[in-house]
């Protein structure tokens, strides 16, 4: 029992750690997606929560059963052997663009809250990247099993703090003068978009775990540990005026209500964003490999040199746009596993 459950917290560290990015850490993908729709956002989180709990076990589930090793063998399940290789295509550009997100967002945090050179903060994470990701999965999880729980407290604490100054209560009620289609949209087009780039390192996790409760249950767990997360971020992100002007918002909120940790928080944000780099970078990995065999560390160097290129622009600009035509694109995705039906466990 004890060897199942931690199975399942690993699991779940890797689906929190690996949809917990630059965007998420920081405050900005919260305050893009859900904050500023004011009430209806914090509505959009129930619904986004919803997603993550059965959407993922469902995927995660069926890459089981169909044995897929590599997002590029469930994509064909899904999507068929004629369309597969273009789905393939697009989700390995979508991952590169990401990682230059959050290869930039860790810039971001060593230039605006250490006042230290970007390349620096981008420098040293290429480098920990390369050692971590020389461990395999071994050390994805290692990473994450240590980052996220103390993720989730400084996430809930800080919530805590924010309630306690009690600004916030107009906020958490203000609701838009007209309901605009993008409220509507924007949970299922987080989710789809966050699961899209998740089964890029789930797939594989399923693969390698074979144990249906396992992973139903790390599935389950790391979705309700994202929906906490998100409505705590989303809770405190409310407190701070004109939040969308802010490359990091939750970095600010810390300041304001506990400056004495702020440093550790600034360090906690920092984790955060890297556990997304290792995990997209090899899902990346993987995909590459599919197509021509080169040592793993030349690999990873490959795909950072190309981020760090594309990380030439604007951090919050990146985030801004990237995302939210990421989301919509990755609808008929999500769209797809609703659809598709778990036949029988093999045995």
């Amino acid at each position: 029992m004890r060897a199942r459950w931690t199975g399942a917290f690993q699991i779940a560290a890797v689906y929190v750690g690996t949809v917990v990015g630059a965007g998420f850490a920081t405050g900005r993908e919260i305050a893009e997606f859900f904050t500023k729709y004011g009430f209806l956002g914090f509505l959009g989180i129930l619904i986004a929560g919803y997603i993550f709990i059965y959407t993922g076990s469902k995927m995660m589930i069926l890459s089981a059963r169909a044995q897929a090793r590599t997002y590029e063998e469930f994509n064909r399940f899904l999507f068929g052997r004629k369309l597969a290789p273009f789905v393939n295509v697009f989700f390995l550009v979508m991952l590169l663009g990401v990682t230059a997100v959050m290869i930039s967002g860790a810039g971001a945090v060593f230039e605006e809250q250490l006042g230290l050179s970007r390349l620096i903060g981008v420098t040293v994470t290429i480098i920990a990247a390369s050692v971590i990701l020389m461990l395999g999965l071994k050390g994805l999880f290692l990473v994450n099993s240590f980052v996220v729980p103390i993720m989730v407290f400084f996430s809930v604490m800080l919530c805590v703090l924010t309630l306690a100054d009690g600004s916030i209560q107009p906020s958490m009620l203000f609701m838009p003068s007209t309901v605009s289609m993008d409220a509507v949209f924007s949970p299922f087009a987080y989710a789809a978009f966050n699961l899209a780039l998740a089964q890029a390192i789930l797939i594989p996790v399923a693969y390698e775990v074979k144990d249906e409760k396992v992973i139903r249950e790390g599935a389950v767990l790391g979705g309700l540990f994202l929906t906490l997360i998100l409505l705590a971020g989303h809770i405190s992100l409310l407190a701070l005026p004109n939040v969308l002007t802010y490359e990091i918002p939750t970095a600010e909120l810390m300041k304001k209500a506990a400056s004495g940790l702020y440093w550790v928080f600034i360090l906690v944000i920092y984790c955060e964003i890297f556990t997304s780099v290792i995990g997209n970078i090899f899902g990346l990995q993987k995909q590459i490999n599919s197509y021509i065999k080169l040592p793993n560390l030349l690999v990873t160097l490959l795909i950072c040199t190309l981020s760090v290129i594309i990380g030439q622009f604007e951090y919050g600009a990146l985030l801004s746009y990237l995302y939210p035509i990421f989301g919509y694109i990755s609808l008929l995705f999500l769209f797809l596993i609703w659809l598709a039906k778990l036949n029988k466990p093999m045995h």
